[in-house]
Protein backbone atom coordinates (compact mmCIF):
# COMPACT_ATOMS: atom_id res chain seq x y z
CA UNK A 1 0.00 0.00 0.00
CA UNK A 2 2.85 2.32 1.08
CA UNK A 3 4.28 1.39 -2.51
CA UNK A 4 1.09 2.09 -4.41
CA UNK A 5 0.36 5.39 -2.47
CA UNK A 6 3.73 6.39 -3.43
CA UNK A 7 3.58 6.08 -6.96
CA UNK A 8 0.50 7.27 -7.50
CA UNK A 9 1.47 10.64 -5.69
CA UNK A 10 4.80 10.88 -7.90
CA UNK A 11 3.22 10.18 -10.93
CA UNK A 12 5.32 7.54 -12.00
CA UNK A 13 7.29 4.57 -10.83
CA UNK A 14 11.30 6.16 -11.14
CA UNK A 15 9.95 9.14 -8.74
CA UNK A 16 8.47 7.10 -6.12
CA UNK A 17 11.34 4.78 -6.81
CA UNK A 18 13.74 7.49 -5.23
CA UNK A 19 11.34 8.63 -2.51
CA UNK A 20 11.47 4.79 -1.34
CA UNK A 21 15.49 3.86 -2.18
CA UNK A 22 13.99 1.38 -4.13
CA UNK A 23 14.85 0.44 -7.56
CA UNK A 24 12.12 1.24 -10.19
CA UNK A 25 11.78 -2.55 -11.42
CA UNK A 26 11.10 -3.21 -7.40
CA UNK A 27 8.53 -0.96 -7.30
CA UNK A 28 7.29 -2.19 -10.71
CA UNK A 29 6.88 -5.81 -9.55
CA UNK A 30 5.31 -4.54 -5.73
CA UNK A 31 2.65 -3.15 -8.12
CA UNK A 32 2.20 -6.01 -10.64
CA UNK A 33 2.12 -8.02 -7.17
CA UNK A 34 -0.26 -5.88 -5.47
CA UNK A 35 -2.87 -5.96 -8.65
CA UNK A 36 -2.66 -9.69 -8.93
CA UNK A 37 -3.54 -10.38 -5.17
CA UNK A 38 -6.48 -7.81 -5.74
CA UNK A 39 -7.14 -9.30 -9.10
CA UNK A 40 -7.90 -5.80 -10.90
CA UNK A 41 -5.89 -3.34 -12.76
CA UNK A 42 -5.28 0.05 -10.64
CA UNK A 43 -3.34 1.82 -13.15
CA UNK A 44 -2.60 2.34 -16.81
CA UNK A 45 1.05 2.50 -17.53
CA UNK A 46 2.87 3.37 -20.81
CA UNK A 47 6.24 3.86 -21.86
CA UNK A 48 5.99 7.64 -20.64
CA UNK A 49 3.15 7.81 -18.28
CA UNK A 50 0.53 6.40 -15.46
CA UNK A 51 -2.87 7.23 -14.79
CA UNK A 52 -4.56 5.54 -11.86
CA UNK A 53 -7.83 3.94 -13.04
CA UNK A 54 -11.30 4.36 -11.68
CA UNK A 55 -10.70 1.24 -9.24
CA UNK A 56 -6.95 2.62 -8.57
CA UNK A 57 -9.02 6.25 -7.42
CA UNK A 58 -11.00 4.26 -4.68
CA UNK A 59 -8.23 2.57 -3.77
CA UNK A 60 -5.94 4.85 -3.51
CA UNK A 61 -8.21 6.95 -0.16
CA UNK A 62 -8.65 3.59 1.34
CA UNK A 63 -4.97 3.33 1.34
CA UNK A 64 -4.32 6.78 2.71
CA UNK A 65 -6.86 5.99 5.33
CA UNK A 66 -5.93 2.50 6.75
CA UNK A 67 -2.09 3.65 6.34
CA UNK A 68 -2.86 7.12 8.57
CA UNK A 69 -4.60 4.49 10.93
CA UNK A 70 -1.91 2.25 11.12
CA UNK A 71 0.84 5.17 11.84
CA UNK A 72 -1.72 6.37 14.53
CA UNK A 73 -1.76 3.18 15.92
CA UNK A 74 2.08 2.31 15.75
CA UNK A 75 2.59 5.72 17.56
CA UNK A 76 -0.01 4.85 20.01
CA UNK A 77 1.66 1.81 21.12
CA UNK A 78 4.87 3.72 21.31
CA UNK A 79 3.67 6.36 23.57
CA UNK A 80 3.76 9.49 20.94
CA UNK A 81 -0.20 9.83 22.27
CA UNK A 82 0.86 10.36 25.65
CA UNK A 83 3.08 13.88 25.44
CA UNK A 84 3.38 16.03 21.96
CA UNK A 85 6.26 15.20 19.58
CA UNK A 86 7.65 14.89 16.18
CA UNK A 87 6.68 17.63 13.41
CA UNK A 88 2.95 19.56 13.54
CA UNK A 89 2.59 21.71 9.94
CA UNK A 90 0.43 24.24 10.75
CA UNK A 91 -1.55 25.87 7.94
CA UNK A 92 -3.01 29.16 7.19
CA UNK A 93 -4.13 32.15 5.35
CA UNK A 94 -0.75 34.42 4.64
CA UNK A 95 -2.00 37.58 6.58
CA UNK A 96 -3.74 35.87 9.48
CA UNK A 97 -0.90 33.11 9.91
CA UNK A 98 1.13 36.16 10.25
CA UNK A 99 -0.67 38.32 12.51
CA UNK A 100 -2.55 35.35 14.69
CA UNK A 101 -1.31 31.87 14.24
CA UNK A 102 2.55 32.42 14.38
CA UNK A 103 2.41 33.58 17.55
CA UNK A 104 0.25 30.78 19.33
CA UNK A 105 3.08 28.44 16.87
CA UNK A 106 6.03 30.08 19.00
CA UNK A 107 4.22 29.30 21.88
CA UNK A 108 3.61 26.19 21.36
CA UNK A 109 6.78 25.04 20.67
CA UNK A 110 8.38 26.72 23.76
CA UNK A 111 5.83 25.08 25.92
CA UNK A 112 6.95 21.86 23.87
CA UNK A 113 10.80 21.72 22.66
CA UNK A 114 9.95 18.20 21.64
CA UNK A 115 8.06 19.56 18.59
CA UNK A 116 9.18 20.76 15.36
CA UNK A 117 6.84 23.53 13.69
CA UNK A 118 6.48 24.10 9.91
CA UNK A 119 4.23 26.68 9.07
CA UNK A 120 2.54 26.73 5.62
CA UNK A 121 1.08 30.38 4.88
CA UNK A 122 -0.52 30.55 1.70
CA UNK A 123 -3.42 31.85 0.13
CA UNK A 124 -5.51 28.94 -1.18
CA UNK A 125 -6.91 25.61 -0.02
CA UNK A 126 -4.89 23.16 1.33
CA UNK A 127 -5.52 19.72 1.17
CA UNK A 128 -4.28 18.21 5.14
CA UNK A 129 -3.96 14.66 4.02
CA UNK A 130 -2.17 15.24 0.68
CA UNK A 131 -0.05 18.12 1.70
CA UNK A 132 0.77 16.39 4.97
CA UNK A 133 -0.86 19.06 7.11
CA UNK A 134 -1.98 18.24 10.83
CA UNK A 135 -4.07 21.66 11.75
CA UNK A 136 -5.47 24.17 8.97
CA UNK A 137 -7.11 27.48 9.78
CA UNK A 138 -9.33 27.96 7.35
CA UNK A 139 -11.35 31.06 6.67
CA UNK A 140 -15.11 30.59 4.99
CA UNK A 141 -17.48 28.49 4.48
CA UNK A 142 -16.48 24.36 5.28
CA UNK A 143 -16.67 22.49 1.85
CA UNK A 144 -15.46 19.21 3.73
CA UNK A 145 -17.44 17.65 6.34
CA UNK A 146 -14.34 15.13 6.91
CA UNK A 147 -12.61 17.49 9.04
CA UNK A 148 -12.89 17.65 12.68
CA UNK A 149 -13.69 21.40 12.54
CA UNK A 150 -13.85 23.93 15.82
CA UNK A 151 -15.47 27.41 15.01
CA UNK A 152 -13.09 29.85 17.19
CA UNK A 153 -14.38 33.11 15.59
CA UNK A 154 -15.39 34.89 11.91
CA UNK A 155 -14.69 38.10 9.81
CA UNK A 156 -16.17 40.26 7.91
CA UNK A 157 -15.40 41.23 4.59
CA UNK A 158 -15.37 45.45 4.37
CA UNK A 159 -14.72 48.05 1.83
CA UNK A 160 -12.69 50.55 3.15
CA UNK A 161 -10.47 53.91 2.15
CA UNK A 162 -8.61 56.91 3.43
CA UNK A 163 -10.40 59.70 5.48
CA UNK A 164 -8.55 61.80 2.92
CA UNK A 165 -10.05 59.97 0.09
CA UNK A 166 -13.05 60.01 1.14
CA UNK A 167 -13.58 63.48 2.27
CA UNK A 168 -11.91 64.32 -1.74
CA UNK A 169 -13.58 61.77 -3.16
CA UNK A 170 -17.08 61.65 -0.90
CA UNK A 171 -18.88 58.21 0.75
CA UNK A 172 -20.61 55.57 -1.43
CA UNK A 173 -23.85 55.24 0.09
CA UNK A 174 -24.81 52.33 -2.31
CA UNK A 175 -22.86 49.28 -3.84
CA UNK A 176 -24.08 51.34 -6.75
CA UNK A 177 -22.08 54.39 -6.07
CA UNK A 178 -18.59 52.42 -6.67
CA UNK A 179 -18.84 52.39 -9.98
CA UNK A 180 -17.86 56.66 -9.24
CA UNK A 181 -14.87 55.80 -7.07
CA UNK A 182 -11.61 54.36 -8.09
CA UNK A 183 -10.98 50.71 -6.86
CA UNK A 184 -7.94 48.65 -5.79
CA UNK A 185 -8.39 45.16 -6.43
CA UNK A 186 -6.11 42.30 -4.67
CA UNK A 187 -6.18 39.30 -6.66
CA UNK A 188 -5.46 36.99 -3.76
CA UNK A 189 -8.24 35.01 -1.87
CA UNK A 190 -11.52 35.98 -2.67
CA UNK A 191 -10.12 37.96 -5.67
CA UNK A 192 -13.28 39.15 -8.28
CA UNK A 193 -14.67 41.70 -10.27
CA UNK A 194 -18.04 41.02 -8.75
CA UNK A 195 -18.23 42.12 -5.56
CA UNK A 196 -21.18 40.33 -3.11
CA UNK A 197 -23.20 42.60 -0.80
CA UNK A 198 -26.12 41.74 1.74
CA UNK A 199 -26.65 38.69 4.13
CA UNK A 200 -27.39 36.39 1.50
CA UNK A 201 -25.04 37.94 -1.08
CA UNK A 202 -28.24 38.66 -3.03
CA UNK A 203 -26.61 41.77 -4.70
CA UNK A 204 -23.58 42.38 -6.75
CA UNK A 205 -21.85 45.16 -8.07
CA UNK A 206 -18.95 44.96 -10.86
CA UNK A 207 -16.19 46.69 -9.96
CA UNK A 208 -13.51 47.89 -12.82
CA UNK A 209 -10.37 48.59 -10.50
CA UNK A 210 -7.90 50.88 -11.41
CA UNK A 211 -5.05 49.23 -9.79
CA UNK A 212 -4.01 45.68 -9.14
CA UNK A 213 -2.63 44.08 -6.56
CA UNK A 214 -1.23 40.31 -5.82
CA UNK A 215 -1.30 40.41 -2.04
CA UNK A 216 -4.02 42.16 -0.01
CA UNK A 217 -0.83 43.88 1.84
CA UNK A 218 -0.17 46.02 -1.24
CA UNK A 219 -4.09 46.83 -1.56
CA UNK A 220 -4.42 47.94 2.09
CA UNK A 221 -0.83 50.20 1.84
CA UNK A 222 -2.51 51.48 -1.60
CA UNK A 223 -5.46 52.37 0.16
CA UNK A 224 -4.10 53.98 3.14
CA UNK A 225 -1.63 56.28 0.66
CA UNK A 226 -5.50 57.59 -0.63
CA UNK A 227 -5.37 55.68 -3.82
CA UNK A 228 -9.36 54.61 -3.71
CA UNK A 229 -11.05 51.99 -1.77
CA UNK A 230 -10.27 48.12 -1.40
CA UNK A 231 -11.99 44.99 -0.30
CA UNK A 232 -10.05 43.43 2.33
CA UNK A 233 -11.35 41.08 5.51
CA UNK A 234 -12.00 42.69 8.12
CA UNK A 235 -8.88 41.76 10.11
CA UNK A 236 -6.49 42.65 7.93
CA UNK A 237 -7.39 46.11 8.66
CA UNK A 238 -8.08 46.27 12.07
CA UNK A 239 -5.03 48.45 13.45
CA UNK A 240 -5.53 50.82 10.13
CA UNK A 241 -9.05 51.16 11.84
CA UNK A 242 -7.95 51.60 14.95
CA UNK A 243 -5.15 54.53 14.45
CA UNK A 244 -8.01 56.10 11.90
CA UNK A 245 -5.48 55.68 8.65
CA UNK A 246 -8.42 53.67 6.82
CA UNK A 247 -12.40 53.49 7.58
CA UNK A 248 -14.87 50.96 6.65
CA UNK A 249 -17.80 51.97 4.01
CA UNK A 250 -20.83 50.02 3.45
CA UNK A 251 -21.31 48.49 6.63
CA UNK A 252 -25.07 48.22 6.04
CA UNK A 253 -24.60 46.15 3.16
CA UNK A 254 -22.26 43.90 3.83
CA UNK A 255 -22.44 39.68 3.86
CA UNK A 256 -22.66 37.62 6.28
CA UNK A 257 -19.58 37.32 8.25
CA UNK A 258 -17.05 34.71 7.20
CA UNK A 259 -16.55 31.87 9.72
CA UNK A 260 -13.02 30.84 11.18
CA UNK A 261 -12.03 27.21 11.91
CA UNK A 262 -9.73 25.29 13.26
CA UNK A 263 -9.46 21.96 11.63
CA UNK A 264 -7.83 18.72 11.64
CA UNK A 265 -8.14 15.60 9.63
CA UNK A 266 -7.58 13.46 12.82
CA UNK A 267 -10.98 12.92 14.09
CA UNK A 268 -10.17 9.81 16.35
CA UNK A 269 -6.89 9.27 18.25
CA UNK A 270 -5.47 12.23 17.41
CA UNK A 271 -1.80 12.73 18.23
CA UNK A 272 -0.96 14.79 21.50
CA UNK A 273 1.20 17.26 19.24
CA UNK A 274 -2.35 18.25 17.08
CA UNK A 275 -4.68 17.92 20.27
CA UNK A 276 -2.59 20.45 22.11
CA UNK A 277 -2.04 22.56 19.38
CA UNK A 278 -5.85 22.85 18.57
CA UNK A 279 -6.72 23.20 22.13
CA UNK A 280 -4.06 26.33 22.02
CA UNK A 281 -5.45 27.43 18.93
CA UNK A 282 -8.91 27.33 20.44
CA UNK A 283 -8.31 29.20 23.03
CA UNK A 284 -6.29 31.89 21.54
CA UNK A 285 -8.35 33.04 18.88
CA UNK A 286 -11.92 32.79 20.20
CA UNK A 287 -9.84 35.08 23.26
CA UNK A 288 -8.90 37.73 20.27
CA UNK A 289 -10.98 40.45 18.50
CA UNK A 290 -10.39 39.55 15.05
CA UNK A 291 -12.11 42.44 13.40
CA UNK A 292 -15.68 41.13 13.48
CA UNK A 293 -16.90 44.43 15.08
Amino acid sequence: MTVFVRVAEAGGFAGAARELGMSAPSVTRVIAGLEDALGTRLMQRTTRSMKLTETGERYLEDCRRILAELQQAEAAAAGSYAAPVGTLTVSAPVLFGRMHVMPIVIAFLERHPKVTGQALFVDRMTNLVEEGIDVAIRIGNLADAGYAATRVGSVRRVVCGAPEYLRQNGTPETPADLAKHRVIGATAAWSTREWRFGKAGEASTRVSPALYCNTNDAAISAAIAGFGLTRVPSYQIAEELRLGTLRTVLQDFEEEPLPIHVVHAERRHASAKVRSFVDLCVERLRGKHLGTG
